[in-house]
């Protein structure tokens, strides 16, 4: 029997930069209903950071390796910028929520190509229902082990991220009563959702092994957790957002993000000593009640009797982190976060518009304009 290649990680050269990546609806731009157009604005601007993904009304934008989020803003802020004007060139619009409020997902066309017909044919029904939008976060480690600590203390963050960025209250015309739909869809596929929980790179390694020698993943790429190490770029990739409504917000989450990797890098004896066992319960729970509830939910907290509402808790990781906003110049994406913690998320917001007006197409009109407007900052 051939012996098996180690999956080997390769660290980033340069520990704790960023890597962003969004996840657009292409729009037509008098319905405003998602079109199989995304492949003209690519072949329009022929940029590197624009790509296909698995639907033709999807468009995948994403940065290069970036020291930090200022760099981030700039290079997003470019492509954006290109993307929109094209977009309006084509007769065409972009929204960037988590999922369309008015589309059925059963009208969507896939790409084809070797590996989407794969994913077709293995997933079948679910994979078609996966007309939903993310923002992944890439973050440099600087060691295969570091990796799986910090994706461990990830973790605890997953509801704190997903209610910020929660942007998917509507599904196939319906109000779900979540203030996040698409983690629900997302989730229902067999190799998604929440990680299996490991101690460091070599228990990795060996679940990689067991799944890839069962068939049942072909390779790392068939790993859609919530949080998954990517062992080629040397980072650690976030991916549980829902697509934030503005490039302003994108933006705050991935400070934030950020912020707790150096946070992380200060403090991880101290952090470890006192999380020495994870509870998946617990964090199975957390993730349901971001979910429903959003920034209102209240988590189970390591230390704390009672549960605390999300928003409190970022709140005081805000705190925490300060000494991080003064080392970054962070304080604009701080002022950002407060403003989605004092006047809510774009789930809140979309249900705002709906309930005033009890008119889907004013929400899909609402969130178009998000987008737009936020290309100003």
């Amino acid at each position: 029997m051939m012996k098996k290649e180690p999956l080997v990680f390769n660290p980033s050269s340069k520990p704790f930069t960023l890597g962003v990546e969004l996840e657009l609806q292409v729009l037509d731009a008098e319905s405003l209903l998602l079109t199989p157009r995304a492949h003209e604005i690519i072949d329009g601007l022929a940029l590197e950071s624009l790509k296909k993904e698995f639907f033709k009304s999807t468009l995948e934008v994403i940065t290069g390796i970036c020291d930090d989020v200022h760099v981030v803003k700039k290079d997003l802020h470019y492509s954006l910028e290109q993307v929109r004007t094209k977009a309006t060139e084509l007769g065409l619009k972009i929204s960037s929520t988590g999922t369309h409020p008015e589309a059925d997902y059963r009208e969507r066309t896939i790409n084809s190509s070797v590996r989407f017909n794969e994913l077709t044919d293995r997933n079948q029904w679910m994979i078609r229902r996966t007309a939903i939008y993310g923002m992944h976060i890439h973050v440099g480690m600087p060691s295969a082990d570091f990796a799986i600590e910090f994706s461990n203390f990830l973790l605890h963050f997953v509801p704190h991220v997903m209610a910020l960025s929660a942007s998917s209250p509507f599904w196939q015309r319906m109000d779900t009563g979540l203030a996040a739909a698409r983690p629900t869809i997302y989730e229902s596929m067999p190799t998604s959702g929440m990680p299996n929980v490991v101690k460091d790179w070599k228990q990795f390694q060996k679940l990689y092994n067991s799944l890839t020698s069962t068939n049942s993943i072909g390779s790392m790429k068939d790993l859609w957790w919530d949080i998954r190490p990517s062992p080629a770029f040397g980072t650690i990739e976030l991916r549980i957002c829902d697509e934030p409504a503005t490039l302003e917000e994108a933006l705050a989450i991935a400070a934030f993000v950020h912020m707790l990797a150096l946070w992380f890098e200060d403090h991880k004896e101290e952090w470890n000593a006192k999380h020495k066992s994870i509870l998946y319960w617990v964090l199975r729970e957390n993730k349901w009640r971001a979910i429903r509830y959003g920034l209102h939910g209240e988590i189970i907290v390591k230390g704390n009797k009672k549960p605390i509402a999300i928003k409190d808790d970022v709140r005081y990781w805000l705190t925490e982190l300060e000494p991080y906003v003064h080392k970054c110049n962070y304080a604009q994406y701080i002022t950002a976060l407060n403003k989605i913690l004092d006047s809510g998320n774009s789930a809140l917001r979309q249900q705002q518009v709906y309930a005033n007006s009890n008119d889907l197409h004013e929400v899909t009109r609402f969130n178009v304009k998000e987008f737009e407007d936020g290309l100003a900052i």
